[in-house]
């Protein structure tokens, strides 16, 4: 059994236990009460996740309700993985659960797992059968599923159901001993195979599998099945509020006879050697909440097929931006902030529905506004030149880094004859409308003055390739003319002075709100966007190349960028773009 406190960066802590407190839900309001009327003093959560993959969006609501009200209440939250599936786990997720938990901001009480409480789940077991409420069944798992009965018709005893408790506790601990195949015996509970609740109809507690844990080894050749282990689990850490979603409520009934059943409140002897291991944790009789999932349009969060993703190479791994993933979605630049926000807004409830995407996307846009300088990038490069300066002409100029918060600062900007302007920037033909740089047409340079187009250069194929402009110097900043209006301000960035540097455009990865749904005959696969990720070589100021990993931006009149958390580097300077201004998906789709 381990325990590690994680660091916490206190620039990306949650929001403050007094904000928190303000939030006001069913879940919240049962807690209140149970403070209130003495039924609990102090308030115990965990966030129990599987290691068999990395944590995506919908785990973000999970991991924000049970920290959140742990430090709202001034309780604590345990970290457990649920490590009850060797084969199918691995400590690189376990080491990625854990790297999340502290991006989201949140620090445990205890790093527990399942197989800390090994031979306390096996001890309880044989509690079970000695009490007569458990049994050893041969039947093969095709035989079980059939004796199940359905949601219309009731189960069957199984023929090995009355098999007296000698011969179960016999039975037990020679599968615990190695004695039998995978899948020849089960350990399960006796409850009732008529019920019309299809969890409480024999479930099983134990199986065989001869498979290497990654804490166990080889100790074990039987697990315990997950609605045993997780109540238990539970109740050992004296957990007070178990929450999870709407997929087990019907677990719960289950769950509360497990714990009623095992009672390790007033059966210390099923755990009292844990306390030479240093357990100080009193068990407790848990309560099962349950509440509404995050579920998001144009998203999946099936584990199965975001590993398909990874597996077929449609992504370049869980990290991928495009990935809905935790890690992903920190590779692509979205903010912790900016997902606690998601989730406070949300709020909890007991009514299952979809969030559309935008409504993350506002919530860290409205977190990056707040916390990302400016910058002047160009990821369409035209070239402008100015003819009325001299060559070799350059300045550096000021401009402020953040528009609403003077601590930002200012930074030193480069500035010469020959600038990148955006392509779009600029139209031979203009539409109706435009007011940016068009033939005999004025614009204002950021920061630096009004230009007039004079000029056009084209290629061989009549491509424009370069514009050709003179600057109103009266128009400068100081000059008498500085304040004179024209319709259109465009960004640049300095060709003698710009870095160039990869850029990568990140967009949805599904075109469509509900990938699963194949009314259309196509597969959730055939709606992958093809637009999702686009490379292409920008020119920016030197002030948002040279910078760290993970640094965020506003390329102004662009969107928000991050730098690549893995492949930037200052001489070789690589930014993902985290999401536009404004929603564009609104527009496309009306």
């Amino acid at each position: 059994m381990s325990t590690e406190n994680a660091a916490v960066d206190p620039t990306t802590s949650p929001a403050t236990p007094q904000a928190e407190g303000q939030q006001r839900d069913f879940i919240r309001q049962i807690i209140r009460d149970d403070l209130a009327t003495g039924k609990h003093h102090a308030i115990r959560t965990r966030f129990p996740p599987e290691p068999n993959g990395y944590l995506h969006i919908g785990h973000a609501k999970a991991i924000c309700l049970n920290f959140g009200i742990a430090r709202e209440f001034t309780g604590w939250c345990n970290l457990r993985l649920d490590d009850t599936n060797p084969g199918k786990e691995d400590p690189e997720f376990v080491e990625g659960i854990k790297d999340d938990v502290r991006w989201l901001g949140y620090e445990w009480h205890d790093l527990r797992h399942a197989s800390d409480y090994f031979e306390v789940f096996y001890d309880s077991a044989v509690k079970l059968i000695k009490d007569g409420v458990a049994y050893v069944d041969d039947l093969s798992p095709e035989d079980m599923r059939a004796y199940r009965g359905t949601l219309t018709e009731p189960g069957r005893n199984s023929p090995f159901r009355d098999r007296s408790v000698e011969e179960n506790l016999d039975l037990f601990q020679r599968m615990r001993a190695g004695e039998f195949a995978d899948g020849a015996k089960t350990l399960r509970a006796k409850i009732d195979m008529t019920s019309g609740n299809m969890n409480m109809r024999d479930p099983a507690i134990y199986r065989i599998r001869k498979v290497t844990h990654q804490n166990t080894g080889d100790a074990w050749p039987i697990y315990p099945m997950y609605d045993y282990a997780h109540c238990l689990s539970d109740a050992l850490e004296g957990i007070t509020h178990s929450l999870c979603t709407l997929e087990f409520e019907d677990h719960r009934p289950l769950y509360d006879w497990f714990v009623d059943k095992v009672d390790l409140v007033n059966h210390p002897e099923l755990w009292q050697h844990l306390r030479e291991g240093g357990f100080r944790t009193e068990p407790a009789k848990p309560r099962q909440i349950e509440f509404s999932r995050l579920n998001l349009s144009y998203s999946i969060t099936s584990k199965r097929k975001l590993a398909q993703l990874v597996n077929e190479n449609l992504v370049d791994g869980w990290d991928d931006p495009r990935m809905n993933t935790l890690r992903g979605l920190r590779r692509r630049g979205f903010t912790p902030g900016g997902l606690r926000l998601l989730i406070e807004r949300l709020g909890v409830s007991k009514q299952n529905s979809i969030i559309d995407y935008s409504i993350l996307e506002n919530c860290v846009r409205e977190d990056l506004d707040a916390i990302a300088a400016r910058r002047m990038a160009v990821l369409d490069p035209l070239k402008l030149v100015i003819t009325n300066l001299p060559d070799g002409h350059e300045e550096t100029l000021t401009f402020s880094n953040h528009p609403k918060d003077e601590s930002f600062g200012t930074r030193d900007v480069p500035f010469s004859r020959e600038l990148w302007i955006e392509r779009d920037d600029f139209a031979e033909v203009p539409p109706k409308g435009f007011h940016r740089l068009k033939p005999e047409g004025e614009v204002r340079l950021r920061g630096v003055g009004i230009v007039k187009c004079e000029e056009m250069v084209k290629d061989t194929d009549g491509n424009v390739v370069e514009v050709r402009c003179s600057l109103d110097l009266e128009s400068r900043q100081g000059m008498p003319g500085a304040d004179r209006k024209v319709k259109g301000t465009i960004h640049w960035v300095s060709a003698k002075h710009g870095v160039a540097t990869e850029v990568r455009v990140y967009d949805r990865l599904f075109n469509v709100a509900d990938p699963d749904d194949e009314t259309d005959g196509k597969t959730w696969i055939e709606h992958i966007n093809p637009d999702a990720k686009r490379v292409v070589t920008a020119w920016l100021e030197p002030a948002a190349a040279n910078v760290d990993a993970e640094q965020r931006f506003q390329f102004e009149r662009l969107g928000y960028f991050v730098a690549d958390r893995i492949d930037h580097t200052v001489n070789k300077p690589v930014f993902n773009r985290t999401v536009t201004l404004r929603d564009a998906w609104s527009t496309k789709q009306g």
